[in-house]
């Protein structure tokens, strides 16, 4: 009886001073919920910035090319054409077209068919038929796969531009990296309790010769063009210049780049890096992807990339089913681009890059490629991604001066020994947009110099051209 009294005194004594905890609360005594002061008054609205406004929708901030602009007349422009043809400055043997860029209307011309060594501007079918193929928004994917828990194989996807280290995702050239690869692997890994594996690399998405056999020995030497591979670290550079040495295996030396980055991160490889198909019960356990294939056509472009162009052109032959070797390429890249309407007849591509000896287009093939792709939207960037006369790639240091094509055009080079070459498109004065294509592949002997400058002089005078 006596513990019932102690615990109802106790609950008493509980309720009472609960009880005193809440008028004391009420009258906002001790901190708490209860209060018997009037609710307050809802918040103002959050204050508008002075002056603030909703500004306008974006826009571009430069218009179009009016389609109703002046045409410049056919007559003057030829006049310009028979002065390049004719200078003796250029040798005997000179292609030139002018189109107007809207109808194809040709403007002005000399030897528009003839067959002439076209050098690096033949990158632009390469570019379109990238753009008609694959599509720019294709992604080229470096894998690691794992099997039987301690047996790790690279796999190349096609990408050359891998980083050595960590990616940068604003870059074309080191997009992807291995060091960011080694992160993702040696995190799974690590969780087996494994800290040893073997490596092997898998670079049998291309075929045939790494180099095209038309290409010069000494340029391959010079690395004017890599050994094209599946997968390598800046397109197998052995040094920073851009035309560097190459590796004679960059695949082989990608994956020793890889090696070296697992073991920075504590997982060793042992044993020698071998040659193998990753098997079909292997399991992804990292992988990083490059720029999108777009971004790759504009570096090819802009850079006059030689390795990046032979690589795009197996990429084209592998989406449409053939394998991915040089010859597969060229045949492909020639097939998708007369698809789109081009007359390709007898156009001979011994490469793709343009390096290689052999190759045959004529000024009016380029001309017609550049149309077709203007036309298309979903080929237009293979025009839209020409470097910038004066400001980008290989034509920044050309169109020097106050010459007026500076900014206005935007054009692919060519140039070999004794060949210079030069395909895009220009904006006159008068705001039209035209298409051309400037061939010289017999230049006398010490004047290739300057043959650019005669190219860029006739080009400059069709931007000034306010000749309709």
């Amino acid at each position: 009886m006596g513990w019932r009294l102690s615990i109802g005194a106790t609950v008493t004594t509980v309720v009472a001073l609960f009880g005193g905890y809440l008028v004391a609360d009420a009258y906002d005594v001790v901190p708490g919920m209860v209060t018997l002061e009037p609710a307050p008054e809802p918040p103002a609205p959050f204050p508008d910035a002075p002056g603030a406004t909703t500004g306008p929708s974006p826009s571009a901030v430069l218009p179009a090319v009016s389609q109703d602009a002046p045409v410049p007349d056919a007559a003057a422009v030829d006049d310009l054409v028979d002065d390049l043809a004719g200078d003796n400055r250029l040798g005997k043997r000179v292609g030139v077209l002018v189109a107007d860029g809207a109808t194809g209307t040709t403007l002005g011309q000399s030897a528009p068919d003839r067959l002439m060594i076209p050098a690096s501007t033949q990158k632009i079918l390469t570019a379109v038929a990238a753009y008609a193929g694959p599509g720019g928004d294709t992604r080229l994917v470096t894998r690691a796969m794992l099997h039987s828990d301690d047996r790790l194989v690279l796999v190349g996807g096609g990408d050359m531009l891998l980083a050595a280290g960590e990616g940068d995702p604003t870059a074309v050239n080191g997009h992807a990296g291995l060091g960011d690869l080694a992160d993702q692997v040696a995190a799974k890994i690590r969780l087996t309790g494994t800290d040893s594996v073997t490596l092997a690399v898998d670079d049998t998405l291309f075929t045939g010769p790494a180099i095209a056999p038309t290409v010069r020995a000494s340029d391959a030497a010079d690395g004017y063009v890599a050994p094209v591979a599946a997968l390598a670290v800046d397109a197998a550079r052995l040094t920073d210049d851009k035309y560097a040495r190459r590796e004679e295996d960059p695949a082989l030396a990608a994956a020793r780049t890889f090696a070296d980055a697992l073991a920075d991160r504590g997982i060793e490889v042992s044993g020698e890096i071998v040659r193998q198909a990753a098997p079909s019960s292997a399991v992804e356990v990292g992988r990083v992807e490059s720029a999108p294939l777009g971004d790759l056509v504009g570096y090819l472009l802009e850079e006059s990339d030689n390795t990046l162009t032979e690589v795009v052109g197996r990429l084209v032959a592998i989406d449409a089913g053939l394998p991915g070797s040089a010859d597969a390429a060229v045949s492909e890249v020639l097939a998708t681009v007369e698809d789109q309407g081009v007359d390709l007849s007898g156009a001979v591509l011994t490469d793709l890059s343009g390096l290689g000896t052999g190759s045959r287009m004529s000024a009016q093939q380029l001309v017609d490629s550049l149309l077709v792709a203007a036309a298309q939207p979903e080929l237009r960037a293979a025009v839209t991604g020409l470097p910038v006369a004066g400001l980008e790639g290989t034509l920044a240091d050309r169109f020097g001066g106050d010459n007026p094509g500076r900014g206005y055009t935007e054009a692919k080079t060519g140039s070999l020994p004794d060949v210079r070459a030069l395909a895009g498109t220009v904006v006159t004065d008068d705001d039209r947009l035209l298409v051309f294509a400037l061939v010289a592949d017999r230049i006398p002997e010490g004047g290739s110099v300057g043959a650019n400058l005669l190219f860029d002089d006739f080009v400059g005078d069709l931007a000034a051209c306010g000749c309709s």
